[in-house]
């Protein structure tokens, strides 16, 4: 079926973006558009009428990962259910190989494009944490948990899920031992609920 003058074929915009993650992971800035499109399938036309940037780019791409990421936010349940799927989501996707070369890609490019990581953070690690302090700030009011500073609490949890995965992720460490995902997110989870208690 023909498309619609005007529509969007969201496959080629996945495709920009997947080509995107894949060379910013290997070469950083130094990632061209001209690579991206040959990469990506599509024309340069085509990647330029989607995004005009490098910058659009990987804006693009942090908030595709922050909205899988902050999921469990939006679904909604008890307290512990939602953060141990949260921390679930930030495991599965900042600790693992991909979520590790994604992070060593940023760590690459942020001297040499600031813009560039400066849109990346505020799009994805930074909204994610707005959305988590919200979250908490929420269920503060409900009276399920106290969270005098949601923002601080938000950095916490953040924190306390990710270890020095993140950090081990940038540098191109290996883990010392493998991890269990879902047993680390429900301790997590729980840990954080009893240290906010009412």
């Amino acid at each position: 079926m023909a498309r619609v003058a005007g529509q969007i074929d969201e496959r080629k915009s996945e495709a920009i973006l997947d080509a995107a993650s894949d060379l910013f992971a290997e070469k950083g800035a130094a990632a061209s558009m001209d690579e991206i499109a040959r990469r990506a399938g599509v024309s340069k036309q085509t990647l330029y009428n989607r995004y005009g940037s490098k910058v659009e780019i990987g804006r693009a791409l942090a908030e595709r990962r922050s909205d899988l990421i902050t999921a469990p936010l939006r679904a909604g349940g008890e307290p512990v259910t939602v953060l141990t799927a949260l921390a679930e989501a930030m495991l599965t996707k900042l600790c693992t190989a991909d979520g590790r070369s994604s992070m060593r890609g940023v760590a690459l490019m942020s001297p040499h494009a600031p813009d560039l990581a400066d849109a990346v953070y505020h799009a994805g690690p930074g909204e994610s944490l707005r959305r988590l302090a919200l979250w908490l700030a929420e269920q503060d009011r409900a009276g399920l948990i106290r969270v005098p500073d949601p923002e601080l609490a938000a950095e916490m949890f953040s924190g306390m899920t990710m270890g020095h995965g993140h950090l081990r992720g940038i540098l191109g460490v290996d883990e010392p031992r493998a991890i269990d995902i879902p047993a680390r997110a429900r301790e997590t989870a729980q840990r954080f609920l009893r240290a906010f208690a009412v």
